[in-house]
């Protein structure tokens, strides 16, 4: 492809104005969209900033940096249990960008908007010399007057998650060549294509606004996430370990080495749901959590106190490991 790039306004024609809503957004052709909601829906809007090289390598394939951008955003709205509705993307090219990298991010863009019904409402294009960032923020439905919170949950609720856990914190080691010698090959791609593609659990969107207290993603790591809801609820969240799903591959590699459940536990990146479900609600929950492609597992308990216990016939974690993934 030649080196002649597009400029700004031929550029955001070319390449995202496709992507845009006429209806809402006049197909990028002004400034800002108009949004006009469901009768009986509330907007809930989220954002996320990714920088290259803390969220991602500058060297990830540009079309699954475009994806994980898209679903880190629709994790948390599946995680208020609302319908994905649209976004705004803020993209900031370095100084190299090419035409061609742009083609395959804005394919990951485009194939994602499809998979998960979610419309692109407008955004900003800049640069950004010192390394490539972008900023999606999300607008999802919920029904009006319903609203899933961390605070809603209560002592007694039983703390699920779906999937399985640390796969992406693993797969990160993976991505940086640490991982420990003996691992499959395939068990390796699992793990990395975890870090790469997160999957937001948008099916499960309907079920959490019927049967739980409160929800939210596990992106920066199951215990320091697990103390969050507990203390916005005025809890203790007690953690069963030896509960906590594992893939094929997380548990390959405890077998080589045990002390990497430290990084599953508190790795982050996972963006599985967290949710806690009260006694009455739970049957009910389960019944309807079988009937989607997706797995739930029980793995703890807010009950009185504070802070965070963890429980475990099998697996001890060291003192000093991070209890999550703080960017200060």
């Amino acid at each position: 492809m030649a080196d002649k790039r597009r400029g700004e306004a031929e550029l955001i024609a070319h390449y995202f104005a496709p992507l845009a809503s006429d209806k809402e957004a006049f197909g990028l052709r002004d400034d800002a969209a108009f949004l006009s909601p469901p009768a009986g829906y509330d907007l809930v809007v989220t954002k996320d900033l990714l920088m290259a090289d803390v969220h991602f390598f500058a060297n990830d394939p540009p079309r699954k940096i475009a994806q994980k951008a898209l679903r880190v955003n629709l994790s948390d709205l599946a995680a208020k249990g609302a319908k994905p509705y649209g976004y705004l993307l803020g993209l900031g090219l370095p100084n190299d960008w090419k035409e061609d990298w742009l083609v395959d991010f804005v394919s990951g863009l485009g194939s994602d908007q499809k998979e998960y019904d979610f419309i692109l409402l407008g955004g900003d294009t800049v640069k950004s010399p010192e390394r490539l960032s972008l900023s999606v923020t999300a607008l999802g439905l919920v029904p009006t007057g319903s609203r899933i919170v961390r605070p809603k949950a209560k002592v007694g609720d039983s703390l699920y998650m779906s999937g399985t856990l640390g796969d992406a914190a693993l797969g990160l080691l993976g991505r940086l060549g640490k991982l420990p010698a003996g691992m499959s090959e395939d068990d390796a791609n699992y793990l990395r294509n975890r870090y790469w593609l997160p999957e937001p659990r948008t099916q499960l969107a309907e079920i959490l606004q019927s049967y739980v207290h409160a929800a939210m993603d596990i992106s920066d790591g199951l215990l320091g996430d697990a103390e969050k809801m507990a203390k916005a609820c005025g809890a203790k969240a007690h953690i069963y370990t030896d509960q906590v799903p594992l893939s094929g591959a997380a548990k390959a590699v405890l077998e080589l080495d045990e002390k990497l459940i430290s990084v599953i536990l508190s790795g982050g990146d996972d963006y599985e749901l967290l949710m806690a479900v009260s006694e009455e609600n739970e049957q009910a929950f389960l019944n309807h959590v079988s009937q989607q492609a997706v797995s739930v597992t029980k793995i703890g308990r807010l009950e009185t106190g504070e802070g965070l216990e963890l429980s475990s016939n099998k697996l001890t974690l060291s003192d000093s490991a991070p209890l999550s993934f703080e960017h200060f």
